[in-house]
């Protein structure tokens, strides 16, 4: 239970990245009030949560609905993912997110575009629709959805930190520990590509 606690949270940490999202944050909220900047970390973090939550319970019966196998769906989440890891190794990932928030001009960005799509984006969808339909069980399911929840806690509290956050890691450090996640993430996207396969063609890959 503790390996998949921490394979779930390695996924979710790696996907949503909490410390790539606060320089977003920080540079989005600079004119509000300390106030207003807490209540739309904790907003975004919430809804955030609220999504990945519906997609980790009711994603693999929406597929069933659609008529779409769940190794079809492992194998797209994890090209998703591998082109994810891609970004984040060259450094496309985060210029991606700041030319998006430099795009928006409402006062409050708790919903757009740091809850949807900045946390609860593509890939940390497809994370929590793959892991909890891995998962054997209601207590796998559950040892999931707390890495899940943890990683959502741990970003409202980047999110929270922010300034000082910046100031303290330095954007050379930021970038390096990127690369290194972005490397991580490749090997998880390409383990999930593998089970689809296996999955698909259990004769040929046996």
């Amino acid at each position: 239970m503790i390996e998949l606690f921490t394979s779930a949270l390695v996924t979710f940490l790696v996907v949503i990245d909490p410390p790539g999202c606060a320089p977003i944050f920080a540079s989005l909220t600079s004119g509000a009030v300390a106030a207003e900047r807490r209540r739309m970390a904790i907003r975004s973090a919430l809804i955030a949560w609220g999504v990945l939550m519906f997609f980790a319970l009711l994603g693999e019966p929406l597929l069933r609905a659609l008529g779409i196998q769940l190794a079809s769906f492992r194998i797209a989440g994890g090209i998703m993912l591998f082109a994810i890891a891609l970004d984040m190794v060259f450094e496309k990932r985060t210029e991606r997110r700041e030319e998006r928030a430099s795009q928006v001009v409402q006062e409050d960005i708790s919903v757009f575009p740091m809850a949807i799509p900045m946390i609860a984006g593509p890939g940390s969808i497809a994370s929590a629709m793959l892991l909890t339909a891995r998962a054997n069980g209601t207590v796998e399911s559950i040892t999931v959805l707390a890495a899940m929840t943890t990683v959502i806690l741990l970003t409202m509290v980047s999110l929270l930190i922010a300034g000082p956050l910046m100031r303290l890691i330095g954007h050379r450090l930021e970038a390096m520990v990127t690369r290194i996640l972005g490397v991580i993430l490749a090997a998880l996207a390409a383990q999930f590509v593998v089970d689809g396969l296996k999955e698909s063609f259990p004769a040929v890959l046996a």
